[in-house]
């Protein structure tokens, strides 16, 4: 099929990747002229594995073509997909400017009949609302909107999209739902895993998804303070409840929060849009709030070890990005922990993260004042050299397979917050080193 993407972020780049490696031709749109440079010249903007392989396979072939004008997409396309940003305004609630500004100016190059494929993550009733957009622009214009939300993992996304579990499909339009199933079969092992449902509902999918897999997360770490109160083991409760098949093992371990893009822009857009409606979503707002909370804890157990002035600490950090196989750090607790190291007046910072320190100087939400005074080293050993505190927040397996030997012999401190739980307690313990972890 000929296939329009508008947007070339995370989503947009790896919707638009996976429909042309199944044979599809697409053409993606951005109005960013540096980000369209790097995608032809055959790299990704974003770290995600696979997606430079198949940049330049697929452009090699013709399949995707990467370009700013947005009229010939429209007019070469059957399929519109919009995969663009809705950042949480202020209030939590998701602003749809950037998907109601491109839908205006898709309605003036709609000649014929054309799908238009709402892949963004939006806001229940967001399907009418582009609908309504397009027709102010365009009485005239034939088009069926759809919902198709996106269910892609940072670290996994490509393997997500072309092995999905589910493709959810919001239409009421026969048409518009026929052709997506035909585009979406070669993706599933069934076409069971295809959902039909109305907008709404599709809609709805994609932030009680999110929601409830945050909820699971904030759950396990309450129950990590109950297991540091009651001298348990949060891990093997885990492993004791995951096994239940109404439950299941994934997210439910224990740390120090989430963070990205999703859950907490999702969980903060079904909380306001509920209030919208009238509706307290109480168990969402706790969740919001002791996430926050999670982020910082290693601080207070270092208040409690140093007191309240860190001026005469020197620190570490290991990992910056929110979770490991991205270089995503919006959210991510690195952020939480070194501004309240810095608040408490720390001596200095050394940092390290695989892939991710050019996107934390960038885009982590720091004061300059105190980006200016975190020293980003070339290896997780460099930060070890002359430091009191070495604090774990992203648990990479460079971290996790460190060498212990070296850990003990240079960390002067021979403290260490562990903020993913990587290693056994009493492997530390054995090495001398006086080990903090969440919920052991």
């Amino acid at each position: 099929m000929k296939i329009a993407v508008i947007g070339t972020g995370y989503v947009g780049l790896v919707t638009g990747i996976g429909f042309a490696e199944k044979g599809n031709q697409v053409i993606c749109v951005d109005n960013n002229q540096v980000k369209l440079d790097v995608l032809r010249s055959g790299k990704s903007p974003i770290w995600e594995k696979g997606l430079d392989e198949l940049i330049v396979k697929n452009s090699d072939s013709g399949n995707i073509v990467f370009t700013d004008d947005l009229q010939y997409a429209v007019e070469e396309s059957e399929i519109i997909f919009l995969c663009l940003p809705t950042p949480p305004r202020e209030d939590g609630s998701a602003d749809l400017s950037y998907v109601i500004t491109v839908s205006k100016e898709i309605a003036r190059h709609i000649k014929e009949y054309r799908i238009i494929v709402n892949k963004s993550t939006v806001p229940v009733g967001s399907t009418e609302i582009v609908r309504n957009h397009l027709l102010e622009y365009n009485k005239d214009c034939n088009f069926d909107v759809v919902s198709n939300p996106e269910f892609l993992k940072e670290g996994n996304a490509v393997l997500d999209f072309m092995e999905p579990e589910r493709v959810v499909i919001g239409t009421s339009s026969n048409q518009a739902r026929q052709k997506l199933v035909e585009l979406y079969l070669p993706f599933v092992q069934n076409e069971n895993q295809i959902l039909l449902m109305d907008e709404k509902s599709s809609e709805l999918t994609k932030y009680a998804a999110n929601s409830f897999l945050a909820t699971k997360i904030t759950f396990i770490n309450q129950i990590a303070d109950l297991c540091e109160l009651n001298n348990a083991d949060v891990e093997l409760v885990a492993k004791g409840i995951g096994l239940d098949s109404r439950i299941g093992s994934k997210f439910l371990k224990a740390g120090i929060g989430y963070g990205g893009s999703c859950f907490p822009k999702d969980v903060s857009a079904l909380i306001n849009y509920s209030d919208g409606i009238g509706y307290d979503f109480s168990i969402l707002k706790e969740v919001q709030a002791e996430n926050t909370r999670r982020k910082i804890k290693p601080i207070h157990k270092l208040v409690e070890l140093y007191g309240d002035d860190f001026s005469s600490l020197k620190f570490g950090v290991w990992g910056l990005a929110f979770k490991p196989e991205t270089d995503d750090v919006r959210e991510a607790p690195s952020a939480y922990i070194i501004r309240e190291l810095m608040d408490k007046k720390a001596k200095s910072v050394l940092a390290f993260d695989p892939v991710a320190m050019d996107s934390f100087r960038e885009f982590a939400n720091l004061e300059d004042e105190y980006k200016s005074r975190i020293d980003f080293v070339s290896s997780q050993y460099e930060v070890l050299d002359d430091i009191d505190v070495l604090i774990i927040c992203t648990e990479w397996d460079e971290f996790r397979n460190a060498d212990r030997a070296i850990l003990a012999d240079k960390l002067k401190g021979k403290v260490v917050f562990d903020g993913r739980n990587i290693w056994r307690p009493e492997e530390m313990l054995e090495l001398g080193i006086k080990y903090y972890s969440v919920g052991r």
